[in-house]
């Protein structure tokens, strides 16, 4: 069964309630009617500013009453206060915000998991032969150092548990082992380190089970691939959709407390659907 298909049986008859703050956005309000009419979700607007929401926002950011009430007057602010304050299970936004928005507001109302370090992003990569895989970060980090290439390994092993099954790390780069050195591998020999999973390791070995046999290091198996750096993440989700015929479900943000998605702008209805199944899925 493919991971939508998944998604959508895990979703269907939760009754998860999933706040969007651009419900008036005509492609979000056609979305959140096919989701309450397939049972994928419960999606509700901005409700009035509570005592929970301001409670949530002065036990993450220790921030006085007053400040956390002007805050609340920002729709992605008190959507986030409504996941965190448990008014929502989740949160979908971006059709009409930019990323950094919508990770601002997650950071400040809801706040990361324990042990994460930094939010990040990743995409699903459906192969034509069945293949699911994560990629990440393709779209948020642009340079993470070792603690955040840790953090963004650990949350990507998360969401595939979430999502896939049984994850199987690999921190690339441009050397395997030990036969190369330099700043970035450095970075991300520090972070397999740091994380428990496989690194530094080159694509081949980390996919192909005799390349890694001969170079000494893992299965050859890894399900999670992450990148050292924004650019190589992006190019190469870009170039396998485009040579090896791949979908790229995605981006969705993770490593905070509760689930969060951020939608691209240029997001059609189909696409607002899947990705409040995936999230919910997340939850």
């Amino acid at each position: 069964m493919a991971v939508l298909d998944r998604a959508y049986e895990r979703a269907r008859g939760r009754g998860a309630r999933v706040v969007f703050p651009e419900i008036d956005d005509p492609r979000v309000a056609e979305a959140c009617a096919r989701l309450r009419a397939e049972g994928l979700a419960e999606p509700v607007g901005l409700g009035e500013v509570t005592g929970a929401q301001i409670a949530a926002l002065q036990a993450n950011r220790g921030m006085k009453e007053g400040i956390a009430r002007r805050m609340l007057a920002r729709p992605l602010i008190r959507a986030a206060a409504m996941v965190a304050a448990g008014e929502a299970e989740a949160m979908v936004a971006g059709a009409d915000s930019p990323t950094a928005k919508v990770i601002e507001a997650a950071g400040l109302a809801i706040g990361l998991a324990p042990g994460v370090a930094l939010p990040s992003s990743f995409f699903v990569m459906v192969f034509p032969d069945g293949r699911e895989m994560i990629f990440a970060d393709c779209a948020v980090n642009v340079a993470p150092d070792a603690e955040g290439l840790a953090a963004i390994a650990s949350a990507s092993a998360a969401s595939c548990e979430a999502l896939l099954g049984p994850a199987r790390v690999a921190l690339l780069s441009y050397s395997t082992g030990s036969s190369g050195a330099g700043p970035g591998v450095e970075a991300v020999r520090r972070a397999a380190e740091a994380s428990g999973f496989t690194g530094p390791i080159q694509a081949d070995a980390a996919l192909n089970a005799r390349i890694a046999e001969k170079k000494g290091m893992g299965a050859g198996d890894a399900n999670v691939l992450i990148f050292p750096s924004l650019d190589a993440g992006n190019i190469a989700y870009k170039l396998v959709q485009e040579l090896a015929g791949a979908q790229a479900i995605g981006p969705f943000l993770q490593g905070f407390r509760r689930p969060v998605c951020d939608l691209s702008r240029g997001a059609t209805v189909a696409d607002i659907v899947a990705a409040t199944a995936v999230t919910v899925g997340l939850g």
